[in-house]
């Protein structure tokens, strides 16, 4: 998912985010209440925000929605723009683009 820090925010891109679906598969529409539930701010069809205090439960989340070998690497990954830090608890669950 590709994402960017501003002002100590992580924004992940709406278009790399879950969609609910209805009739969707459980894990996915799981997957993206419980994005929901932990974002300081997540508008529809724009990109989410996280706080710093909780990028250790997103670590946690992503990990375990990757393990579960349901979701596909992509989806609980996140991608930062080459020249930029990721913050050590994200470090696990990031890479660059």
């Amino acid at each position: 998912m590709r994402s960017h820090i501003k002002d100590d925010i992580l924004f992940v891109h709406h278009e790399d985010l879950p969609e609910y679906k209805k009739q969707g598969s459980v894990v996915r529409n799981t997957y993206f209440w419980a994005l929901k539930a932990i974002a300081a701010h997540a508008p529809y069809e724009r990109d989410w925000e996280f706080d710093p205090e909780v990028w250790v439960a997103l670590q946690r989340m992503l990990l375990s929605f990757a393990e579960s070998g349901y979701l596909g690497l992509r989806e609980t990954l996140l991608e930062f723009p080459v020249d930029s830090e990721i913050p050590e608890p994200l470090r696990i669950v990031a890479t660059w683009e």
